[in-house]
Order: structure tokens, then sequence, then C-alpha cells
């Protein structure tokens, strides 16, 4: 399955929570699941449990000294299919070109 996640703390202080999202994902790549962080979201590919597992680690690190923490989460399930995160962009980028 891919998730794409984003976790925001809330009450920190602060206008940047660079730092707390920072430690988040530290978490998932320490995890060892593919993933990908770009500007708004990390993605996370693996089985179910792996992968919410590492959503909430990743959670529970971005809120360390937070009131509270906003996570918003997109999930894929796909039985049998992996490399999802790097064949759907193939798939777009082959459409592209051709």
């Amino acid at each position: 399955m891919l998730v794409a996640f984003s976790v925001t703390p809330i009450g920190t202080g602060s206008a940047s929570v660079s730092a707390q999202v920072a430690e988040a994902v530290r978490v998932v790549r320490e995890s060892g699941l593919p993933n990908r962080t770009d500007a708004m979201f990390t993605t996370i590919e693996g089985e179910w449990d792996e992968v919410m597992a590492v959503v909430r680690r990743a959670m529970l690190a971005a809120g360390g000294g937070a009131e509270r923490v906003s996570l918003v989460l997109k999930a894929d399930d796909r039985a049998g299919v992996s490399g999802s995160m790097t064949s759907k962009v193939e798939s777009i980028e082959r459409r592209l070109q051709g």
C-alpha cells in the first residue's frame, strides 16, 4: 500500500515547524521502507501494519513539545502490487513522452 501523509505540530510557539517535521521525516527514513518526501507530503510504501506504525511514530516525533498534531493521510491499498511509488510516476512520464 501507498500512504501519503503530512504532520503539522500546533501550539509550538513558532511560525516554522520545519524542525519538528524533520524529526517525522527522520523516523520515516530510518524505517527502511521505500519513501519520498516533497514539499507537501511524505509517501511510504509497504504493508498496512508496518506503514501505519511508521506514520504513528512520525506523528509522535513531530508532536514532541506541541499541544496538538494535525495529521492528513491518503492511502492507496492495492492487493498484490508493490513498487507503485515509482511505477505510477514512470507510467505518467511515458505517456507524456508519447
